[in-house]
């Protein structure tokens, strides 16, 4: 049994319900405005935290997003349509037998972008949606010295500045096509709920909201026009409880006109850390994981995706029951195609072989027996686009390329445009230089397969998620591997000392036939001895980064 709650700073727990009862509509109506300050507004914002329980904040969730039920209803039959007529059944022994394609495990290089609403603040990182509510907080404190406190000021109020008015699509494939990159994953929506496409499910979108446009559906289609595989990336899952430190405070998460875009804003109950799943115990509704299978069905139906991208949270016990689901009905809509998909998800949140692994900021101890992934950001702070924020070399991204290559690999490298949407000068410059580097030495890149080890040297790699600055330079003595057409390609990860190179892995019984420079073409001379193949490298090699030869064995 609850009891109602009063107090200068408290809300009646009947009174809310009544607002998000009465609220919807005028949420709806008029998003992305702030309230008019006054008592009314005042009580509207107040604190919800220890007013209501995990049932009644989705009960008033459910009907502040009651005009979308229709519409989310009719998403879930189709959906469910298409699981049930096709190769594959919504269960985790018929999902294991899933093989990832072809054009997946040849492309090896894509390009992640992190946009929305959290790159207006441009402070702290695509969190601030989040971080901005919680005391404490560098974003807390900076938001209220720049923006107000946050019942006056909320995240909502950065949408109208949201207009992308240097978006230029075209731009952003010819630049990426150019970087080298053969998929693109744009967000479709982060963790703050802001939908960049057209979706039917929601009034907070860009297209109705911000910058009026279909930001997700021009891009694909530049996308496409370039030859670049198109994907999505979801973060919707994780909105469940997103905006829950706003309950704490005096914000507008609390005020019932802004549920559908704040969304249930459940109080987070994690365990000893993020990745913790199991000792999660914060409250997921059916109502909410079916909002998700609507949204991304939707998504499915609307863009037609070659990958989907998930965040670590669908590994919560409520969405693992529902995704045999989801990607029955991904994998059977491409298989009607002709096609394969591609499912990116974190540690433990499916059985290995029903998808494709994504390491987060790391990288695999060794050759994977399936193709995986790692991505990072070509930023050093953030994912979205922050102010002072430094940025990756292009020789540490060739590096990390080519060590996640050798290993059977992809590298998703993350780009945060701008709020305007224009692509920061330091990442192009980057993205510009690997582009360079991948048009002289990409054969052994692109459409390559491991070899019988992974690589050589002294320099020892930190594994798992989020290790990356663990990761030291490489010596000359570091040497990663990769075979295409039966060729053996060595790419060296630094400048040879002296006028030799030496190979430990190559061994005499290779029989070596020819060696040549990929950057040049050239010729280069070659003995096999017991301890390796030695190269006669003569001092600097053309090129930068890492250097590659192409090894004909008898």
């Amino acid at each position: 049994m609850f009891s109602s709650k009063t107090g200068s700073q408290g809300l009646d727990r009947r009174a809310f319900l009544a607002g998000a009862a009465g609220g919807a509509a005028a949420a709806t109506a008029t998003p992305g405005f702030a309230a008019s300050p006054g008592s009314s507004a005042a009580s509207s914002t107040a604190p919800t935290a220890d007013v209501l329980s995990p049932e009644q904040i989705d009960q008033a969730w459910r009907r502040a997003a009651g005009k979308f039920e229709a519409p989310r209803a009719a998403v879930l039959k189709r959906a469910r349509a298409v699981t049930a007529d096709g190769p594959f059944r919504p269960d985790w022994p018929s999902l294991k037998t899933y093989e990832v394609p072809l054009w997946y495990q040849d492309a090896k290089f894509g390009i992640f972008i992190h946009w929305g609403v959290y790159s207006v603040p441009a402070f702290g990182g695509e969190w601030y949606s989040r971080l901005m509510y919680q005391k404490g907080s560098k974003e807390y404190d900076h938001h209220i010295a720049t923006y107000g406190p946050q019942d006056r000021f909320g995240y909502k109020d950065f949408i109208p500045r949201f207009t992308a008015k240097a978006y230029d699509p075209v731009d952003w494939a010819r630049l990426f096509k150019q970087a080298g990159a053969r998929y693109v994953v744009p967000v479709a929506e982060h963790h703050d709920g802001y939908a960049m496409y057209d979706t039917r499910l929601s009034d907070w979108t860009a297209v109705k909201t911000g910058p009026k446009r279909d930001l997700i559906g021009a891009f694909a289609k530049a996308a496409r026009a370039e030859g670049l595989h198109f994907g999505l990336s979801s973060h919707r899952a994780e909105h469940d409880w997103f905006f829950d430190e706003g309950r704490k405070i005096p914000s507008d998460v609390n005020d019932p006109r802004y549920l559908e875009l704040y969304g249930p804003a459940q109080l987070r109950m994690s365990g000893k850390d993020d990745a913790d799943l199991y000792g999660d115990f914060t409250a997921v509704s059916r109502a909410w994981v079916d909002d998700w299978l609507a949204r991304t069905a939707e998504l499915v139906e609307l863009y037609d995706p070659e990958l989907i991208y998930f965040d670590w949270w669908i590994g919560k016990a409520e969405f693992r029951a529902a995704l045999p689901a989801m990607l029955a009905q991904y994998y059977n809509t491409k298989a009607a195609e002709g096609r394969q998909g591609v499912v990116n998800y974190k540690l433990g949140s499916m059985p290995v072989g029903a998808g494709v692994l994504d390491i987060e900021r790391g990288q695999a101890p060794g050759i994977q027996p399936t193709a995986w992934q790692t991505c990072t950001s070509i930023s050093d702070k953030a994912w979205g686009f922050i102010e002072n924020d430094t940025y990756k070399s292009a020789g540490q991204l060739i590096h990390l390329l080519v060590d996640v290559v050798s290993k059977n690999g992809n590298l998703l490298l993350n780009v945060g445009p701008h709020a305007d949407g224009s692509v920061p000068a330091a990442a192009r410059d980057t993205l510009l230089a690997m582009g360079q580097w991948l048009a002289l030495n990409g054969e052994a890149i692109y459409g390559s397969r491991p070899w019988r080890v992974f690589g050589e040297g002294p320099t020892e790699i930190a594994d798992g998620s989020f290790q990356e600055t663990k990761t030291k330079p490489y010596t000359a003595k570091d040497f990663r591997f990769t075979t295409r057409d039966g060729r053996l390609y060595a790419l060296q990860l630094n400048t040879p000392e002296g006028d030799e190179a030496v190979i430990a892995s190559v061994k005499p019984a290779d029989q070596v036939r020819s060696v040549t420079a990929l950057s040049t073409g050239r010729s280069v001379a070659f003995s096999q001895t017991a301890e390796g193949l030695r190269l006669a490298v003569g001092g600097q090699p053309a090129g930068h980064a890492a250097y590659v030869y192409r090894i004909e064995l008898a």
